[in-house]
């Protein structure tokens, strides 16, 4: 299935259940939010190990739900998600040239 296909399944899955009416921004946003912090969850406690061992299908639903979400966001604001990650994508190859910053965890700003 292309990426296209996938983001018209899930306003289909949205709009046969009639939710779009719940979608605005701010609520999109804030369940992006959530939906992280559920994933987040996942890896609180773990200590040293971060192979994430048996949680590998929670931590893919988790994971799931954000994307999910973020791509309605997209299409509530009238964005093509593939556009804005193209942008950012630019946006942070000129913050972050490979020859600065190859093998850093620096920020841009420190570069």
């Amino acid at each position: 299935m292309t990426f296209d296909e996938e983001v018209a399944r899930i306003e289909a899955f949205r709009d046969e259940r009639d939710w779009a009416q719940f979608h605005n921004a701010k609520d999109l946003a804030i369940s992006i939010s959530l939906e992280s912090a559920e994933l987040l969850e996942n890896f609180q406690w773990s200590g040293a190990d971060l192979e994430c061992g048996q949680k590998g299908d929670h931590i893919r639903e988790e994971l799931a739900d954000v994307m999910i979400y973020c791509v309605m966001l997209a299409s509530h604001l009238g964005e093509d998600p593939v556009e804005l990650m193209e942008r950012k994508l630019r946006q942070d190859e000129a913050k972050y040239p490979v020859q600065k910053s190859r093998g850093s965890s620096r920020k841009y700003t420190e570069l």
